[in-house]
């Protein structure tokens, strides 16, 4: 992977920003104080990523519960490569910067011993909000693969749930864009 920014084709798609970061923006229907809760309000966020807390401090502890399967009314399981994901998956961090309505980054993954950071800036535009997810401190690319599709997924959703549609089945979409950014996604 090249150490300069890696631009994809389509406005959609994440992009590399560094060897082992990622970021992907979508432009939300606002306001602000909208999209922010539904990143930091667990009955909200669980209807687009995961349930569980984030607390509302620098320091404070984050848990997310994964259940993919619950996130769209397709009978969606996941591929074979995922299938430990078919149930409910817990992800542990701590909150590295909360700055309402605008910032939000807390560390990922921490069980795993290859902990990364996820930062989410958001900025009105109009009557619309600019979201930026940048995922940092990647372990590899087959990890960036994998956190690309699923942060293009999972923003997907965000965004149907806030325009009032039905947002697409995740695991098939996943997979398939896992393949797209695999191919997109420089090899070292």
């Amino acid at each position: 992977m090249t150490s300069s920014a890696t631009a994809f084709a389509g406005a959609d798609y994440g992009r590399v920003v560094a060897p082992d970061a990622v970021r992907i923006e979508r432009l939300l229907p606002g306001p602000i104080e909208r999209v922010w809760s539904y990143l930091t309000e667990e009955s909200k966020r669980r209807l687009w990523m995961a349930s569980g807390t984030i607390g509302s401090k620098e320091g404070a502890e984050v848990e997310h519960v994964f259940r993919h399967s619950e996130l769209t009314t397709e009978d969606d399981r996941p591929p074979q490569k995922y299938a430990e994901h078919a149930g409910e998956v817990h992800n542990y961090g701590h909150v590295l910067a909360w700055e309402p309505p605008r910032l939000l980054a807390y560390t990922w993954n921490e069980e795993t011993g290859t902990p990364s950071e996820v930062r989410f800036e958001l900025s009105p535009r109009g009557d619309k909000v600019l979201l930026v997810v940048t995922h940092k401190r990647i372990a590899d690319r087959a990890v960036m693969t994998s956190f690309s599709a699923g942060w293009h997924v999972h923003l997907d959703i965000l965004r149907a749930l806030l325009e009032g549609e039905k947002p697409a089945a995740f695991w098939s979409k996943f997979a398939d864009l896992e393949a797209q950014y695999d191919a997109r996604i420089p090899k070292p």
